[in-house]
């Protein structure tokens, strides 16, 4: 009986996980790690497992359908991925050699930290609807990496082109080691990097986002799937929940603003960081 209430409580955390998370372009691991381990008692390097599989799930379920709705930059997305991928199976080694260690409240303030730390940025900028087109740097201009889409509430087509391509590969190198350490997919700093450093529209950043979590999540799950982490009583039922709530807000997001998308990512971030970084500093 216990184990039926379990997995249905999985099952519904992991379906609002998704359908938040596929709004917010996080994959719904950046919700899960810190709800497993501060409400369910699921050790910290389970949690992260099983919350590499929700993020490979999220993003499986958003791709086909933010593709298909042109939102997703399939050009952007595989040339950030050069820096996310090596970061992520460093990330995920981390995560093994830590995992029964007594480091992992300090992981806790330190993912905690790191999701608040990116909050003030975001809110300058929460007025935005979209972001004023540029000529773009070097590497942009030379890649291609621009784009346009039809944005169904301004009924008319938005372009934009890539910038400081330099900064945002850094901080994708920086998302991937966040992703395999702590299985959320790093989709908070994937937006970031879209949304602030390469300049692109807030839906296209969320879009685009979801598209590289799960390649980023397969190279870490592997990883973390050798380190014994991933239990397949808390990963089956976070992955159909995740599923569900994913395919719900990828139906969604095509009709919301992007400065509303953004203000959602925001409330997401505060909270979740201010809880993980208490309950790791009661664990000390």
């Amino acid at each position: 009986m216990l184990v039926l209430v379990l997995v249905v409580a999985l099952l519904a955390i992991a379906t609002g996980a998704g359908f938040l998370g596929s709004l917010a372009g996080l994959g719904g691991g950046v919700i899960l790690t810190p709800v497993l381990v501060l409400f369910f008692g699921i050790p910290f390097g389970e949690a992260v497992g099983a919350s590499a599989i929700s993020v490979l799930a999220t993003s499986t379920t958003t791709g086909a359908a933010y593709v298909h709705d042109r939102l997703t930059d399939l050009r952007i997305g595989n040339f950030l991925q050069i820096a996310t991928v090596p970061g992520a199976l460093i990330g995920a080694a981390a995560t093994v050699l830590l995992a029964h260690t007594s480091y992992v409240p300090f992981l806790l303030i330190a993912l905690g930290v790191v999701l608040l730390s990116t909050v003030p940025g975001t809110v300058a900028m929460g007025h935005e609807e979209s972001p004023p087109t540029s000529g773009g740097d070097r590497i942009s201009q030379r890649l291609r990496l621009e784009g346009n889409y039809f944005d169904r509430l301004q009924r008319r087509v938005i372009h934009y082109r890539g910038q400081n391509s330099n900064q945002a590969l850094g901080v994708m190198f920086g998302a991937g080691i966040v992703a395999g350490l702590f299985g959320i997919g790093s989709g908070v700093l994937k937006v970031l990097a879209l949304d602030r450093a390469l300049r692109l529209p807030m839906k296209v950043s969320t879009a685009t986002s979801n598209f590289m979590i799960g390649v980023t999540a397969t190279a870490g799950i592997g990883v973390l799937f050798a380190g014994n982490l991933i239990v397949p009583m808390i990963a089956a039922p976070v992955a159909i929940g995740t599923t569900l709530g994913a395919y719900g807000g990828s139906r969604l997001l095509p009709f919301l603003t992007n400065r509303l998308i953004r203000w959602v990512f925001i409330g997401i971030l505060v909270i979740l960081s201010v809880e993980t970084i208490v309950r790791g500093a009661v664990s000390l």
